[in-house]
């Protein structure tokens, strides 16, 4: 028994720690649900439109792909070599951290404070709102809703909140009960990939090809549209790396991270191009650049009275792209508490279900805000364009730790090209929006880095932090969630 803030702990299932729940299978979903989101299904147009050509299209996608599953091998090295979870923050610390006792941890403080604070419950707001608005889709007209737009956006942002709650729950309850969820969510998104890829060959299989047979006429010869068409590939390829924001949670991580990237990239990049082979064989040109919502209209076309299959699709696939995405980051909350980078009592975990609970109810409460308020893409915006920048930077540390760590077990090694060619694709994909599109929000970015800089300045190196206030913090969370440090060898 353990005495915890006044409440008796039995520890009777061994340590209290973070349990290795997920298996291939369940990585590979992980890696699906959070690569798999919206885009697919939603506005997938952005690489047709700057490519051209449906010929040159196809390419850019392909390519994409390619270059995802490069890095994401890259990734499964450096998830070998350091077997922690938090993924680049690990990584920075590892690396950077040893180097220089001031700018050495600052890479992974900027890093867990813009990706707690800002852009994943962002991207968890904006997907639960998705769900919900392709979930009362078929609700608008029942309820004679469509019409009102005040209440329609009520409803709308209700069901997100509701939403919010389950996958709050979900997370907070159990592994096993995310991995049961997630598996079938992923399983569901992948038939509903499939289910638009087979009415688009059914339909070339009636000959209809008459938008595929433009190939490659018209390509673009301009190189800002053809750097634009590759920059909106590869962010619908984003979630390649997730994997090992988990690792801590991996079966064999050793073995099923390079596993579950060799299934998980190659086959997204397959529904990719695939997907996009169907929207071009059933859409023209120009019902694809201005559609909405590509798969929707594709459905309306070509499947008639069973049309809700696919706003039914997006709703699930956005629904478990959500739920492992605030997965993924409370992992990230979890390993920078227990640095003293964030909150301590958001490295805890309940004593009994072996969840990071205090972390799991941050996000949840920050999505939560970002719902209510409103103001999402703009969040997302003046700040996605830094996730490639911490891509690039996790490169270095690669190449920083084949120096420093170069008689360290490797189960996994990938060519030093592959780093470097990353890191290249990553400079240009973090320079190119402030290039093309110099706005304000950059300057935001920038501004919310500062702050980091300086509480990062204040209380992680100075160490001034206010401690008492921060005890209680701790002790009342504690109390209240029968949370506690986890074990650490």
């Amino acid at each position: 028994m353990r005495e915890m803030s006044g409440v008796k702990i039995s520890e009777q299932n061994g340590k209290v720690e973070l349990k290795r729940e997920l298996g291939l299978f369940s990585a590979v979903n992980f890696i699906l649900a959070i690569m798999i989101g919206s885009g697919i299904f939603v506005s997938p147009a952005s690489a047709l439109k700057y490519s051209g050509s449906v010929g040159m299209c196809l390419v850019v996608w392909t390519s994409c792909g390619l270059i995802s599953l490069l890095g994401a091998l890259a990734y499964s090295e450096l998830g070998t070599l350091v077997p922690r979870s938090g993924s680049e923050y690990a990584y920075f610390i590892d690396s950077f951290g040893p180097l220089h006792k001031f700018w050495g941890h600052l890479p992974a403080f900027i890093y867990s404070w813009i990706m707690i604070m800002v852009i994943r419950p962002a991207e968890i707001a904006i997907l639960t709102l998705t769900f919900s608005q392709y979930f009362c889709e078929p609700l608008l007209d029942v309820f004679c809703i469509r019409d009102n737009p005040a209440v329609k956006e009520n409803v709308i942002k209700l069901i997100a909140l509701v939403a919010l709650g389950v996958t709050t729950y979900i997370n907070v309850s159990s592994v096993k009960l995310y991995v049961k969820v997630q598996n079938i969510f992923g399983s569901c998104k992948i038939v509903a990939c499939l289910i638009v890829i087979f009415c688009g060959i059914y339909r070339i299989a009636q000959g209809n090809n008459e938008h595929l047979s433009r190939g490659f006429q018209d390509t673009t010869t301009s190189p800002r549209d053809l750097a634009m068409a590759f920059y909106s590939g590869l962010w619908a390829f984003d979630g390649w790396s997730s994997v090992t924001v988990v690792t801590e949670e991996l079966k064999k991580p050793e073995v099923n991270i390079p596993r579950s990237i060799y299934i998980a990239v190659p086959l997204v990049t397959t529904l990719y191009v695939f997907m996009n082979v169907s929207y071009m064989a059933v859409l023209s040109y120009d019902e694809l650049v201005s559609a909405p919502a590509v798969a929707v209209v594709f459905g309306e076309r070509i499947l008639g009275s069973f049309s809700t299959i696919i706003p039914v699709g997006v709703a699930l696939s956005t629904f478990g792209c959500a739920l492992s995405l605030q997965f993924g980051v409370t992992r990230l909350c979890y390993v920078s508490g227990q640095d003293g980078f964030m909150l301590e009592s958001l490295s805890y975990v309940h004593y009994t279900k072996m969840t990071p609970s205090p972390a799991v109810i941050l996000q949840g409460f920050i999505s939560f805000v970002f719902i209510s308020t409103g103001e999402i893409l703009e969040l997302i915006e003046f700040a996605s364009f830094l996730i490639w920048f911490f891509y690039g930077l996790a490169m270095v540390s690669l190449i920083v730790m084949r120096r420093t760590m170069k008689d360290a077990k490797r189960p996994y090694k990938v060519p030093i090209f592959i780093p470097v060619l990353i890191l290249l694709v990553a400079l240009y994909l973090s320079i190119i929006p402030i290039v093309l599109e110099p706005t304000p929000k950059y300057l935001m970015a920038l501004g919310f880095m500062l702050i980091g800089f300086l509480i990062y300045y204040w209380c992680i190196y100075k160490n001034k932090r206010p401690t008492s206030f921060l005890n209680n913090v701790t002790y009342y969370v504690q109390l209240l969630l029968q949370v506690v440090p986890p074990e650490r060898d």
